[in-house]
């Protein structure tokens, strides 16, 4: 039953954001701080504000409801698709999503925001530019590779991609001592035991700490790994239906790919990582499975260890979860 004294369900878009309230009905404002002041000012105590997770847009209404002392919801967008596909809804307006993010909330369990610090927040805005410029910098290269081989390539523009280039591999140097720079001062101590582990690299490290706020969000492995989303999906109904399990993907896809990419490394290197590989390639399992499982038991040496407080050590492996 919801406890508070009224619920609102709020749909943002670029420039407005949709208010639906369980007892005050609908409502615009502006998205912006004016419009983010109008409805604070008008929004009753002990009240419940719920929105979905819009990337950017959502972003800084929830920071400043949070930090203005106000019990803010961030749910998974596809939860609010599924409850609106469950309805049959035959409308599907910027209004009507406020409604149902609203009639949502009332009659389900949804998650309590808690605001990133300004350290998280400036270091997973640093990783989002650093990810841009990785993608440049590749696109430089092939491109680079691509007049080279040319006939009669340009000289002008294979000195302006190489400029270009030597510009952004500057730009991720400086980026990546940033984030370090900003981690250590809270959690040099968290990082050097994360890197402590045969396949995590520093910038997964790094994200890692970042995202889950020094593996303070998450009290048990299992709840990060379905933050992750790399926790296995099953299809099964009676005799005739059986699916092949798949990993979930309704979770964090940055730290994901990174713990896959660490994987390769892992099958080499770390002890328990390569066991688990051998193992499932040995059932005759594929081997992209195998490093799915490596990367998941990546995932729990990082969380036992943070928690521990312990380096990696090739004798404790056989205590950590599975």
């Amino acid at each position: 039953m919801n406890k508070y004294k009224e619920t609102f369900g709020v749909d943002i878009s670029k420039d407005v954001f949709d208010v639906h309230g369980s007892s005050q009905g609908h409502n615009r404002y502006k998205n912006y701080e004016p419009g983010f002041r109008k409805f604070l000012k008008e929004l009753p105590e002990s009240s419940l504000v719920v929105m979905e997770a819009t990337g950017h847009y959502h972003y800084r209404l929830a920071q400043f409801l949070y930090k203005n002392g106000v019990i803010v919801s961030v749910v998974n967008p596809l939860s609010i698709k599924r409850f609106i596909q469950m309805k049959l809804a035959k409308v599907k307006t910027d209004k009507s999503d406020a409604k149902a993010i609203c009639e949502y909330a009332l009659i389900n369990e949804v998650p309590l925001y808690n605001a990133l610090t300004d350290t998280q927040s400036e270091c997973l805005q640093l990783f989002r530019l650093l990810d841009t410029y990785l993608k440049q910098r590749t696109a430089t290269k092939n491109k680079i590779h691509g007049e080279a081989v040319l006939g009669i390539p340009s000289k002008f523009v294979c000195r302006s991609l190489i400029r270009n280039k030597k510009q952004l591999d500057k730009e991720v140097v400086a980026i990546e001592s940033e984030i370090l720079s900003s981690v250590k001062v809270d959690q040099q101590e968290q990082l050097t035991l994360l890197t402590s582990i045969p396949g995590i690299g520093q910038k997964t490290a790094l994200f890692l700490i970042v995202v889950t706020d020094g593996f303070s969000k998450f009290e048990a492995v299992s709840q990060l790994c379905s933050y992750v989303g790399i926790t296995p999906t099953i299809r099964e109904s009676g005799s005739s239906v059986r699916g092949r399990a798949r990993i979930s993907k309704v979770g964090n896809r940055k730290l994901r790919n990174l713990l896959f990419l660490c994987s390769f490394n892992a099958c080499k290197h770390n002890k328990a990582c390569k066991e688990v590989y051998e193992r499932i390639v040995n059932k005759g399992k594929s081997k992209k499975l195998a490093l799915i499982a490596v990367a998941n038991k990546l995932l729990k040496q990082s969380f036992a260890i943070a928690k521990s407080g312990r380096p990696y050590d090739e004798t404790y492996v056989s205590i950590l979860p599975r």
